[in-house]
């Protein structure tokens, strides 16, 4: 049996009036005897991609308060849990049992409150079944009450790339420039950066040169070009035009040797882009950390507003609770802004700014903190960062068109 860790969540108002009668053996009961539980429910909304699920489960114990709750179900196929939130969750076989964490155990009569689970499976299965709440029978029936299916509103993480065979369409070819470049003056205030672009060197259509245009695992319908109509200075600015469909990414990658840097890495980035951050998970940003089995560590948006994301275990900051979530913000549209950060990978910590000022759900200090870093310190973490990659990936159906212009990484703060 695997104990899985739980990602916390905001905590729900305690009923005004609870049942306090708890067996000698410590095991939970609903107040009362079994059969006050008329109308207890669990309904189990899921989101299925291939070899993988999330699910988010609603717990409603009917008539009757329950001071602490402990709710079972029965996968009818391979499926497998990995990890959950708002519960301490754990497996045996095919059958999940699911526990009230410090927060939450108190539900209402008539009330509910919510966790929810995150999977893989080989082959999948059918619906799970045989759902109970302290060992009462829920949905009915019994035991083998169904679970509800409705559109879930959550994005699910990312996994592995799906194992279907990706489009045909050849990724953008990266060839050199023929001519040398144009001599040209670095962006202002780049403050002795190891990398200070502002794309005024490039003489195509095609990033290139300092730059490589990339698709990882595969491609699709992304594009990146160089864009002279939108600039956020000078004559030229790098388009990502980021269709919707983990496929369909695209990046551009710097060329130059960032692991020279060392283990505090500051960046400045000017992005403007198009479209509202959706649910859906979406990266804009990306660097691969050798200290990490080589995975990104990435920063796009989820739930509407910014959020950075690790690829190797799908930890975010903030964490993904409403009040997470709210103490991000969302990266502004249609006009451009200076987003900036540092990784300290001695440390293991992390702060973001945007347009010069900190965000507080953005930023890692070391101290584990419910609802922010709480979930990304659910390991030791020291980063190695050794490139940088700016473009679009989505994981669900968001598309987005952004610019990126006066790009600068250095050992020092940079400034906007």
């Amino acid at each position: 049996m695997t104990i899985l860790r739980a990602r916390p969540a905001p905590t729900l108002a305690a009923a005004a009036a609870l049942a306090a009668a708890v067996a000698a053996t410590g095991t939970a009961l609903i107040t009362g005897p079994a059969a006050a539980a008329q109308g207890c429910r669990v309904d189990y909304t899921t989101n299925q991609w291939p070899g993988g699920f999330t699910a988010n489960i609603k717990v409603s114990p009917g008539d009757t308060a329950v001071s602490s709750w402990t709710v079972t179900w029965t996968y009818g196929g391979d499926q497998r849990v990995t990890n959950g939130w708002n519960a301490t969750v754990s497996q045996s076989g095919t059958t999940v049992t699911a526990r009230n964490v410090s927060y939450n155990g108190s539900i209402p009569a008539g009330g509910s409150t919510e966790f929810g689970v995150q999977g893989t499976f080989a082959s999948g299965g059918g619906a799970p079944t045989g759902f109970t709440l302290n060992g009462v029978p829920c949905n009915g029936a019994g035991p083998t009450g169904a679970p509800t299916t409705t559109a879930p509103t959550t994005a699910p993480p990312t996994t592995a790339p799906p194992t279907t065979a990706p489009p045909t369409t050849a990724p953008p070819t990266t060839v050199p420039p023929t001519t040398a470049p144009p001599t040209t003056e670095p962006p202002v205030g780049c403050a002795g950066a190891v990398l200070c672009d502002g794309f005024e060197n490039q003489t195509g259509s095609t990033p290139s040169g300092d730059w490589s245009v990339v698709n990882p695992d595969c491609s699709g319908a992304g594009t990146a070009t160089i864009d002279t109509t939108t600039t956020h200075s000078g004559s030229r600015a790098v388009r990502i035009n980021g269709a919707a469909g983990y496929c369909n990414h695209v990046f551009i990658r710097s060329t130059k040797n960032l692991g020279s840097v060392g283990s505090v890495r500051y960046a400045r980035i000017w992005v403007r882009h198009t479209t509202a951050q959706p649910t859906d998970h979406t990266t804009m940003l990306a660097m691969t950390d050798a200290a990490d089995g080589n995975k990104d560590l990435r920063m796009g948006g989820q739930n509407g507003a910014m959020q950075w994301n690790r690829a190797s275990d799908d930890a975010t900051l903030p964490e993904q609770s409403p009040a997470g979530v709210a103490q991000s913000l969302p990266l502004p549209t249609n006009r451009w802004a200076c987003l900036e950060f540092m990784v300290d990978g001695s440390a293991g910590q992390l702060r973001t700014w945007l347009d010069g000022s900190a965000v507080a759900g953005l930023t890692a200090d070391g101290t584990p903190t419910h609802d922010i870093d709480g979930q990304w310190y659910n390991r030791t973490w020291r980063p190695q960062l050794t490139d940088l990659k700016l473009g679009w990936e989505s994981y669900g159906g968001g598309s987005d068109t952004l610019w990126y212009d006066d790009v600068a990484v250095g050992s020092s703060r940079i400034g906007c």
